[in-house]
């Protein structure tokens, strides 16, 4: 099994990963109630991917499942477009799946209100068409140059220094400009 984390989300590092006692589930269980949400849903196609050790081919997708690496991916086809949602914010490879299983059926039942929104619940779960480009967020300590814990004044320091560069006055663009801003936000506010 290939574990191909969509290039459009953001991994979270291992440090930040969270132990989770909240999910009172077996991993069995887990699988059975988001296969469950799968169905209620309506989707086309679905398939998992985590990272794994090779499985007898009887076995459950997720049988002896322990991987080092406990992000789980849930990737489906429905009306012809494609959606990803994957989860890694766990130490437990369990809790993951559960966390996916849990958004999966809270989407439902939010597309099931008769509240008009513009956009399908599902709408930020689409994958983009093989068309359309997916751009990698730059790391924000990257952004500015920057350890990924320096402390706010090198965070400022650097700002004042990469907002020159920049600014599209400096040659730099808009976006870049927005880039940086947004780097320095997340460094300093958490975000």
């Amino acid at each position: 099994m290939t574990f191909e984390w969509p290039p459009a989300l953001q991994r979270t590092p291992t440090t930040d990963r969270e132990r989770n006692n909240a999910f009172r589930v077996s991993l069995a269980k887990a699988f059975d109630e988001l296969e469950t949400e799968l169905e209620r849903v309506g989707v086309d196609d679905h398939r998992y991917g985590f990272a794994a050790p090779q499985r007898k081919r009887d076995q459950r997708p997720y049988a002896d499942s322990n991987p080092d690496d406990p992000g789980f991916v849930l990737r489906w086809t429905m009306d012809g477009d494609q959606f990803a949602v994957a989860c890694d914010r766990y130490q437990q490879f369990r809790s993951n799946v559960r966390a996916v299983g849990l958004y999966l059926r809270e989407k439902r039942k939010m597309e099931q209100r008769p509240v008009v929104t513009g956009e399908s619940e599902f709408a930020n779960a689409r994958l983009p068409s093989g068309d359309e480009t997916v751009v990698a967020q730059r790391p924000a300590h990257d952004v500015l140059g920057v350890d990924r814990d320096a402390d706010p004044e090198a965070v400022e320091q650097a700002y004042r220094e990469r907002v020159k560069e920049a600014h599209p006055d400096h040659g730099g663009s808009e976006e870049d400009l927005q880039r940086v801003r947004q780097a320095k936000e997340v460094l300093l506010d958490g975000e």
